[in-house]
């Protein structure tokens, strides 16, 4: 079995959100560079907090995504 890495969103209020939806990927050095890389569209979706699950474990402490000001 290849191990699974997937980002759970939470809104301001801690509430998960439907949508974004994330990747799935196969290592967390990806699912983190994939983060690096979005996390100012998911703000713009209104996610506040960014958890990594390691096949439906939470693998590291969440992760603040800031609100972005255009």
């Amino acid at each position: 079995m290849v191990p699974r890495w997937v980002w759970a969103f939470d809104d301001a209020r801690g509430d998960e959100v439907a949508e974004p939806v994330s990747p799935v990927f196969t290592t967390q050095f990806d699912a983190e560079a994939w983060l690096g890389e979005h996390w100012r569209t998911i703000s713009r979706e209104g996610v506040r907090t960014a958890r990594l699950l390691h096949d439906g474990e939470p693998a590291s402490p969440a992760v603040p995504v800031p609100p972005v000001e255009d």
